[in-house]
C-alpha cells in the first residue's frame, strides 16, 4: 500500500539510501516523493545513483520545507547541531523520525518545538539488502497513525515492531549489534572447516549458507531453535560431539553475554 507523503532525509548515507530505495521498490512512495540533503558530495552522489529521480536539496531546512516526514539520518554526535539548525523550521504537520543510536525521545523532544511528533527507530544494517530487523517507539505527541507510517517505511526493508522505548537498548544489543556477532560466528565456522582441510573460500561459503539456512528454518517452520536443534542431533553423533564442545567452552554463554554487554553500553550512551 502506498501513501501520498513526501519523505525527506537529513543525511543521505547508507541507511538513508537503503530506506529510500526500499520505499520505492516496495511501491510505498514514488521516487519523486523522496528528497535528501547531505554535506558530503559523495553521499549525495551515491543516493542519487541508487534512488534515481529522488530530489537532492542544498540544506536541511530545504528538506523540511518540502517533506511531510523528516528522517534524521545523522550520527548521534551531529544531532545537537542539526536540531539547532532545523528546530525553527518544524511545522505541526511534520513527523520527525530519528535513526540515531542512543539519542532518546526525551532529549529529542527537549530540543524541538513543543508537541513535535517524534519517533525513534533502531534499524540494523541488513536493511541494506531488504532483510532488516527494526524496532521503533513513539514520542508523547506521535499518533498511532504516525507509528503506522514509520512501520510501513521500515517494512519496506525488512521486519518492524513497535515497542516501548526502554526496550530499545536491548534491541540495540540484539539486532543492532547482532549482525557483527553473527559475522564472527560465521568466521569461526569457516575457520573450523579450514582447519579440517576445506579450502578457505569453500569453507566460508558453506558457513554463510548454513547460517542463512538455519535462520530461515527458525523463521519459516515456527519451531523453536531448541526443537530444530534436536532434529539435527543424534545420540552419539557428530552434532552432539560439536555441541558438547560448544557447551564446554561456554560458547552459548559468550553469545548471550555479548548481547548483554552491548545493551548495557547502549544504556550508558543514552544516559550520557
Amino acid at each position: 500500500m502506498s501513501f501520498r507523503k513526501t519523505i525527506g532525509f537529513i543525511g543521505s548515507g547508507r541507511m538513508a539510501t537503503a530506506l529510500a530505495r526500499g520505499c520505492v521498490q516496495s511501491g510505498l512512495v514514488p521516487s519523486d516523493h523522496l528528497l535528501a540533503a547531505d554535506p558530503s558530495e559523495a553521499a549525495c552522489a551515491s543516493f542519487a545513483e541508487k534512488v534515481p529521480q529522488a530530489g537532492l536539496v542544498a540544506s536541511n531546512t530545504a528538506v523540511l520545507s518540502k517533506a511531510d516526514v523528516a528522517v534524521l539520518a545523522v550520527k548521534p554526535q551531529m544531532m545537537p547541531d542539526v536540531l539547532a539548525e532545523i528546530s525553527d523550521h518544524i511545522r505541526k504537520d511534520h513527523l520527525i523520525v530519528s535513526i540515531a543510536a542512543g539519542v532518546t525521545l526525551q532529549w529529542l523532544e527537549s530540543q524541538l518545538p513543543v508537541n513535535s511528533r517524534v519517533i525513534r527507530v533502531m534499524p540494523n544494517t541488513p536493511c541494506l539488502i531488504g532483510l532488516g530487523a527494526s524496532c521503533f517507539s513513539r514520542g508523547n505527541s506521535a499518533s498511532r497513525e504516525d507509528g503506522q507510517v514509520v512501520q510501513q517505511i521500515l517494512e519496506s526493508v525488512g521486519l518492524a515492531y513497535e515497542i516501548e522505548e526502554p526496550l530499545l537498548d536491548a534491541v540495540t544489543g540484539l539486532s543492532g549489534s547482532g549482525p557483527a556477532f553473527v559475522y564472527r560466528f560465521i568466521e569461526s565456522l569457516a575457520e573450523g572447516g579450514s582447519s579440517m582441510g576445506l579450502p578457505g573460500d569453500l569453507a566460508l561459503e558453506l558457513a554463510a549458507q548454513t547460517t542463512r539456512g538455519a535462520a530461515e528454518m527458525v523463521l519459516t517452520t515456527g519451531q523453536s531453535p531448541a526443537k530444530l536443534r534436536e532434529q539435527v542431533t543424534s545420540p552419539g553423533g557428530t552434532t552432539l560431539a560439536g555441541l558438547e564442545t560448544l557447551e564446554k567452552l561456554q560458547g552459548a554463554e559468550a553469545i548471550r553475554a555479548a548481547v548483554e554487554s552491548a545493551t548495557r553500553r547502549s544504556q550508558e550512551l543514552g544516559q550520557s
